[in-house]
């Protein structure tokens, strides 16, 4: 398969990011859980630094678009408010974090990248710290609502328990813990895009709905909301036929599963999920160490 030409960028470019992520990518997959803690941070910013062209990095210098911050606004203010301590992990180039800081009490921006969270923008309310990958560094039921955005699939299979592990420690009893994150069943959805048939770059597992949901339910979660957008329009889900869906596609032949899936309402619904996690008095369902 050849890689999808992206705006501003070359094929020889796009192939370039490919090779180079794939192979850092390797060394996280391969990597031991303690070694895995220094690789995470090590090699994104290598790779910024040997991808100069690298998306995210253009993302940085000319922050996002105010329509993309605007619609996650929109769906994250039903769970903010003024006193709100809200925390986001890969903020990326921290946008997000500091308009949702004009609306709460106190926001927090956690990643693996110095580089990426070594914004010059400041505000008293805003904090950034750096993760090992898994680790939340605040303190226990500080957080009133934790966000991230494409991130699940950064981490490695082994490592995403005990982040969310972690995350539900981070949370108040009744906080919650908004996921969004790209569906396996449209995917791949990293740079191997065009190259694999699975994700083979930095989204190191991606995930169905129903995955990510027995997930966060096995890490103390419950209960766990789906919701979808359509035109401009944000709906809850039910669980159930959704996750029907989800299996029945996953049933299908390949190439039928492709056809079915350039049903832009379908492929929507799939691939357009936030999940809302609310943190239970339930413990996890095996105690793992925050790593502060």
């Amino acid at each position: 398969m050849e890689p999808q030409p992206e705006p501003q960028r070359s094929p020889e470019q796009i192939r370039e990011h490919y090779e180079i992520e794939k192979a850092l990518a390797a060394q996280l997959r391969a990597g031991s859980a303690e070694e895995r803690k220094q690789l995470y941070g090590k090699l994104y910013d290598e790779m910024y630094r040997r991808v100069p062209h690298h998306p995210q990095l253009a993302r940085k210098a000319a922050p996002q678009n105010q329509r993309v911050i605007g619609q996650q606004l929109n769906f994250l203010t039903r769970f903010i408010g003024k006193d709100t301590t809200y925390l986001e992990v890969g903020p990326g180039d921290c946008a997000l974090t500091f308009e949702v800081a004009r609306r709460v009490h106190k926001a927090i921006g956690i990643d693996v990248s110095a580089e990426i969270i070594s914004s010059t923008r400041r505000r008293d309310n805003v904090e950034l710290l750096l993760s090992d990958g898994t680790s939340i560094p605040v303190p226990p039921g500080s957080v009133d609502v934790a966000y991230s955005n494409q991130l699940m699939e950064h981490l490695h299979p082994d490592d995403a328990r005990d982040q969310l592990v972690n995350l539900n420690r981070a949370l108040r009893l009744g906080g919650a813990y908004v996921c969004v994150t790209p569906n396996r069943v449209t995917g791949p959805h990293d740079i191997s895009r065009g190259f694999d048939a699975i994700a083979t770059g930095f989204h190191l597992r991606e995930y169905t709905n129903a995955e990510l949901l027995d997930l966060l339910r096995a890490c103390g979660f419950a209960p766990v909301r789906i919701y979808s957008s359509f035109r401009g329009r944000t709906f809850r889900i039910p669980t159930r036929p959704l996750l029907a869906l989800e299996r029945w596609l996953l049933s299908q032949q390949p190439e039928r599963m492709q056809v079915l899936l350039h049903w832009s309402l379908l492929r929507k619904l799939i691939d357009n999920c936030r999940l809302v996690a609310v943190k239970s008095g339930a413990p996890p369902a095996a105690a793992v160490s925050d790593g502060r």
